[in-house]
């Protein structure tokens, strides 16, 4: 089966060489809505085609890293469930939190990619080699990312970041033959 997804060769050169992915959680694995229960305790709702496609990251050896302004039990056991060890949780500086990541991982600015959708996510996504951001990301954020989604975020716009990582790294024919074969 040949893939049907295509990009534009310019964003796959600059997307090449990607090693480390950065995530916002709010507005870009979520929705961005905080939906609160009578006790006070968020809810979050997390979409299975992100999730799976953080998965493909690490089978292509793409490390995918969470650095979030919030913390919760439920994203927690999100971030469990999908196998995410580098998670940084309210963080408010997030840039620092990266350069953490990257020497922990022995990788350097070059060599990551990040997605966010408001101004916290902007030192992270500035410095990094790749940066996307959802279609319902900000203004600002919008402008500087060198590719925004078709999908908004929470519904899809993490999958469609990870597939053009994994057509940029050269692994994204080889997982999807593994499932079609």
């Amino acid at each position: 089966m040949l893939p049907a997804l295509n990009f534009a060769p310019e964003l796959l050169l600059k997307a090449q060489g990607v090693r480390v992915a950065f995530f916002d959680i709010d507005g870009v694995l979520t929705d961005g809505g905080l939906y609160l229960c009578e006790q006070g305790e968020t809810l979050k709702r997390f979409n299975t085609l992100d999730g799976h496609g953080l998965k493909l990251l690490q089978r292509a050896g793409i490390t995918p890293a969470v650095i979030t302004g919030r913390d919760s039990p439920a994203l927690r056991a999100r971030l469990q469930a999908l196998g995410i060890t580098h998670a940084h949780f309210g963080t408010e500086d997030k840039r620092p939190a990266a350069e953490a990541t990257l020497q922990a991982l022995g990788l350097a600015w070059q060599q990551a990619a990040a997605m966010g959708d408001d101004w916290p996510d902007l030192p992270v996504m500035r410095r990094a080699a790749f940066s996307c951001a959802p279609a319902n990301a900000h203004i600002e954020v919008k402008a500087l990312a060198h590719h925004t989604t078709q999908a908004a975020g929470g519904h899809g716009a993490a999958r469609e970041f990870c597939d053009l990582l994994l057509v940029a790294s050269g692994h994204y024919a080889q997982l999807l033959q593994a499932f079609t074969a």
